[in-house]
């Protein structure tokens, strides 16, 4: 469906409908029951996070600012998995003092220093213990054989008793996530079932019983480009086939099965709406700059390291409409910064582009503005703009700005 044009631009659009769209349809190849959480990295904004609380995901944070936005946007605290590599003892302090009594352990190190943040307010935490397992192939990899990410099942398997006693901390369960963005259903799936067979081996290694075991995601979405988000037909008879063989007590919750998602549940739903400031010809074909670039859509792709960046923009039709819409002379699609890195695409075909026109870039609504280089250059950031149907649920900007040391702050200066 057609953007309508009714905001300056650039401006980031989150439609509420396929956000729920979105939930609804990974629900239905999930097993059940299972508890799905929502990944604030893939998008931070509160409305979303508030939308996905009201369909009863959880959140799954991994900074202070991600759990003031979780808390913006209604989720419980006691709700929440606090999760991350360089969690300090700062950040647990007060993330415990918020109400949030669940973790994600990395290493023996981490552990420690939980137990004296929950000793210290003489309060009782859980925690998952994060596994490392070999990754499945076709994806990007959580799981490297040298990693900041979790522990390695042999190393948790010979010394589970040192990482099972804490004081204060309750080893609830265990977690995984050996992958991100799966190639295809075959890869997710096989990624699931290396995770619950290593959850059964060290069951019978250890003889301890896990409550809780969180199997990550890996759910894949369209980026920049059109379509829809892969089905996964198999995966809920094959996940449900293996639990049962192997966790035969998980329908009655012993133990929780749960997942995570941020691309798949929230990327459908966000549009990145530009206006084009120039055209060029060079050579065979054209240029055409943009308002937006990688400082407002995933700079981190820009420079090849999160996703491949390469969009599929449109024009967005007016009103009067008399464009010529034969013309498919091949372009490259840049935006403003003063870098040849800012490429949005190349050698796409944008028939009747004129400047002052305005064009979208879809499913941008993970991965997007708080995955962007947003302090390069300065540039004023984007509108973010939340519809429910055709009701305007809000429309914000974020706003870097510099402070004195001591000034009250949102923690990292990032103010909404």
């Amino acid at each position: 469906m057609t953007m309508p044009h009714r905001w300056p631009t650039p401006a980031y659009v989150y439609r509420l409908d396929r956000l729920r769209t979105a939930h609804a349809g990974l629900r239905a190849v999930l097993p059940t029951p299972s508890t799905l959480y929502y990944s604030l990295k893939a998008n931070p904004h509160p409305d979303l996070v508030r939308a996905l609380t009201r369909l009863g995901c959880h959140a799954e944070i991994s900074s202070r600012t991600e759990l003031d936005n979780a808390l913006d946007g209604g989720a419980r605290p006691e709700d929440c998995l606090y999760t991350g590599p360089g969690k300090t003892v700062a950040e647990m302090a007060e993330a415990v003092r918020a109400g949030v009594r669940r973790f994600s352990v990395e290493s023996i190190g981490q552990l420690d220093a939980l137990s004296r943040v929950s000793t210290a307010r003489s309060v009782e935490v859980s925690c998952l213990l994060r596994v490392r397992t070999d990754p499945a192939s076709g994806s990007l990899s959580m799981s490297a054989r040298r990693s900041q990410f979790g522990i390695r099942l042999d190393d948790l398997a010979t010394r589970f008793e040192r990482f099972r006693r804490r004081p204060g901390v309750v080893v609830e369960g265990l977690h995984f996530f050996p992958v991100s963005a799966a190639a295809d259903e075959t890869a997710l799936i096989a990624s699931f079932e290396t995770s619950v067979r290593a959850a059964a081996r060290l069951r019978e290694a250890t003889g301890w019983n896990p409550r809780l075991l969180d199997l990550g995601g890996g759910f894949a979405a369209p980026y920049g480009v059109p379509g829809e988000p892969p089905v996964y037909p198999n995966l809920r008879n094959r996940l449900e086939a293996l639990l049962d063989q192997t966790f035969p007590h998980w329908r009655g919750g012993l133990p929780g099965i749960a997942f995570e998602s941020g691309r798949y549940l929230v990327g459908p739903c966000g549009t990145l709406v530009c206006t084009v400031t120039d055209i060029k010809v060079d050579g065979a074909g054209g240029v055409v700059v943009l308002d937006a670039g990688i400082n407002h859509l995933g700079g981190l792709s820009g420079l090849g390291k999160l996703l491949p960046l390469r969009t599929q923009p449109r024009r967005l039709p007016t009103a009067d409409d008399t464009a010529a819409a034969h013309d498919t002379t091949a372009v490259d699609v840049v935006g403003p910064l003063c870098t040849p890195a800012d490429v949005l695409a190349k050698d796409v075909r944008i028939p009747g582009l004129a400047v002052g026109d305005a064009v979208e870039i879809p499913n941008v609504g993970a991965y997007g503005l708080t995955a962007s280089l947003i302090g390069f250059l300065g540039r004023d950031l984007p509108l973010e703009v939340v519809l429910d149907g055709r009701r305007e649920v809000s429309v914000t900007a974020l706003s870097l700005r510099r402070r004195p040391v001591g000034e009250p702050a949102r923690h990292d200066g990032v103010h909404r």
